[in-house]
């Protein structure tokens, strides 16, 4: 069986989490306290980072890498396009949701109210919370512009892209910090998304300390 070491509200190892689910892939999953920097976990990952995965005989690092691994080796059933347009689109947003919304959102949101608790590293910071809750407004009206167009975020077929902007939206919808009000064609896609048997693991998460919304596991909000 796979082995996956984790921190349940990383959006990074949710995402890898998906992934696996979605793929039927069995993985136990150990959560990891990545900030202690225990011996035993740095020889799993210099890097100091999760998710870090036991698959196939081999320790494996990256979120990114991971994915592209499963993919590669459990193409079905496929989460990125077969067409080299397609491909790419699906690795840009993917890029967008793990750089751009995690830098300007995530980071903001949920490592300043809940990171900094689990970790002892104080109290949130107000104004980098402020900025991450204008920001939110700004990339959920994008995902509205991409479901105008599209039947899910990168075409006509789910993808990874779906994967990881739905990993970082959970984290986030778990300290209530998504405005489902916005857009009513991003709370219907999420909605889709959330409703996948890959998801149930993740519903079922509970952070000591943080209590998520009664809407974070209602399958129809």
């Amino acid at each position: 069986m796979a082995r996956l070491y984790h921190v349940p509200l990383s959006p990074f190892c949710r995402k890898v989490r998906l992934s696996l689910a979605e793929k039927r892939i069995e993985v136990e999953l150990v959560e990891e306290r990545y900030w202690e920097k225990e011996a035993d976990f740095l020889r799993r990952n210099p890097a100091a980072k999760v998710p870090v995965i036991r698959l196939d005989g081999k320790l494996m690092a990256e979120s990114a890498a991971i994915c592209e691994y499963l993919e590669e080796t459990r193409p079905e059933p496929s989460l990125m396009p077969s067409d080299p347009d397609g491909r790419y689109e699906v690795r840009r947003l993917v890029n967008w949701f793990d750089d751009k919304f995690h830098n300007e959102v995530t980071s903001k949101l949920l490592y300043e109210r809940v990171n900094k608790k689990v970790t002892g590293q104080g109290y949130p910071d107000s104004s980098n919370v402020k900025a991450g809750a204008r920001a939110i407004k700004y990339h959920l009206d994008y995902l509205a512009w991409l479901l105008d167009h599209r039947r899910w975020l990168a075409g006509d077929q789910m993808t990874l892209a779906d994967f990881a902007a739905a990993a970082h939206l959970s984290s986030l919808d778990y300290i209530s910090d998504v405005d489902w009000n916005r857009s009513a064609v991003v709370k219907d896609w999420y909605a889709k998304i959330k409703s996948r048997p890959a998801f149930r693991s993740i519903l079922a998460d509970q952070i000591p300390g943080f209590s998520p919304p009664p809407h974070y596991a209602d399958l129809d909000f």
